[in-house]
């Protein structure tokens, strides 16, 4: 299991506006909004279509995506 979640110090207006709210939304369908954990296959088709959107790579050093991979905790894990 992998965890995605969104990354509040990277801006990333351009990518939420050009379809990533709507691709983060498909994924993160009934869990609280902020993060969500996904089997690894669906992670990494998710990230590979997440990074062709417009804004991906916009920002800075140390948070440059608008998501990323967080930790998960051996209570999270199924």
């Amino acid at each position: 299991m992998i965890k995605l979640a969104i990354e509040f110090e990277n801006p990333a207006k351009l990518w939420w506006k050009s379809g990533g709210r709507e691709l983060w939304d498909s994924i993160a369908y009934g869990f609280d909004g902020n993060e969500v954990l996904v089997d690894d296959d669906v992670a990494r088709s998710w990230i590979a279509r997440a990074a062709t959107i417009p804004g991906w790579d916009g920002g800075p050093s140390y948070a440059p995506h608008p998501v990323f991979v967080k930790p998960v905790t051996e209570d999270e894990e199924l």
